[in-house]
C-alpha cells in the first residue's frame, strides 16, 4: 500500500525562478509523502514551458515511476533539473501526470499567495 497522499493545493500559488514569474495556478496538486516535505505539483499549462529546458537527467521512484528533468533558463543563470515530471507515473498518482515539481532553493520558489 503507498504511503503517498494527492490532494488539491488550495488556493493560488506561484514559481517564482530569479524573481520572474514563471508559473501560476489555481489548480495545483499537493504530494505528501510520508515524513517527506509537501511537494506542489503545477499543471504544465500553468507554467511558462518557454523556459524550460529538457536535460537527460531521469531518477527512478519505486512508488511513483520514472521522472525526467528540466533546467530553467532564468534571466541571470541557468537552474540545472530544477523541475521533474513524471510523465508516465504508476497508477497510484496517476494524478501527477502532465504535471511539474520544483526543486526550491535560493534562485527557485513556489509559494501560496
Amino acid at each position: 500500500m503507498s504511503h503517498i497522499r494527492i490532494v488539491r493545493a488550495s488556493g493560488k500559488w506561484t514559481i517564482r525562478a530569479s524573481g520572474a514569474v514563471i508559473g501560476e495556478s489555481t489548480n495545483a496538486l499537493e504530494l505528501l509523502e510520508g515524513d517527506y516535505p509537501a511537494v506542489i505539483y503545477f499543471p504544465r499549462s500553468d507554467v511558462a514551458m518557454a523556459f524550460l529546458e529538457p536535460t537527460d537527467k531521469v531518477t527512478h521512484c519505486p512508488h511513483k515511476g520514472e521522472a525526467s528533468y528540466f533546467s530553467i533558463e532564468a534571466k541571470n543563470r541557468t537552474l540545472e533539473n530544477a523541475v521533474w515530471s513524471y510523465e508516465n507515473p504508476k497508477e497510484t498518482v496517476a494524478a501527477i501526470k502532465d504535471h511539474l515539481g520544483f526543486h526550491t532553493g535560493d534562485y527557485l520558489t513556489v509559494e501560496q499567495v
